[in-house]
């Protein structure tokens, strides 16, 4: 009976001492930890940054802008292609008139020329009772279309040359004769046989000339 005792004395001291067991309450910071403490109702999220498939719609529509760029930068080539072309006939031209036509206005001069050599030939023959009247119109033909031409040269920038007197220069003339230094200094110009001309400032024909020297006697 004393042992029965001690076993219920015992038994109430066990349970004296217990406490039922309080579970933590615990916080959960997201919605997606809340999703995961609910169970495996809920599966996996699918991605959302991965990239989106490409409507077709959108493609097409790019490449017909795509080509609609692409025609307008083939018109506008082929119109700069024909420009340039254009371009380099109309400057061809211009050339080939410049070479044709250059003398134009020195050929225009030179008619008068010609013109005054018609006159003077048609006073000769009108004359030709009297000599003298024909030499005199003769020499006043020929002084005048000297005149006329020399007004042309220096119109037109061409200029005959007058050495006589000057040193010899190798680049404006052309020794054709020697002679002795009398009225002149020895390596100058004494005489000329055939003028030289310049066309501004460049010469286009050597003037023929004789050189004084020492005479040695």
């Amino acid at each position: 009976m004393m042992a029965v005792n001690r076993c219920v004395r015992a038994a109430r001291s066990c349970f004296s001492s217990w406490r039922p067991f309080s579970r933590p309450h615990l916080h959960y910071n997201s919605t997606a930890a809340q999703q995961r403490s609910t169970g495996d109702d809920c599966g996996p999220e699918e991605p959302h940054d991965g990239p989106r498939p490409l409507n077709e719609n959108s493609l097409e529509h790019k490449a017909i802008r795509l080509e609609e760029q692409v025609r307008l930068l083939t018109e506008q080539y082929q119109r700069a292609l024909t420009d340039s072309e254009n371009v380099r006939r109309r400057t061809q031209k211009f050339v080939e008139d410049a070479k044709i036509f250059g003398i134009q206005s020195f050929c225009r001069d030179l008619v008068e020329v010609a013109d005054i050599l018609d006159k003077t030939t048609v006073c000769v023959v009108e004359e030709n009772n009297d000599p003298a009247l024909t030499l005199k119109k003769i020499s006043e033909g020929l002084s005048l279309i000297e005149s006329k031409l020399q007004s042309i040269f220096a119109k037109h920038g061409l200029q005959k040359m007058n050495p006589v007197g000057g040193r010899y220069d190798p680049y404006d003339h052309e020794i054709v004769c020697h002679v002795p230094a009398e009225e002149f200094q020895p390596g100058t110009v004494a005489l000329v046989t055939l003028d030289g001309y310049k066309l501004h400032g460049r010469t286009i024909r050597h003037a023929h000339v004789g050189v004084a020297v020492e005479s040695h006697e």
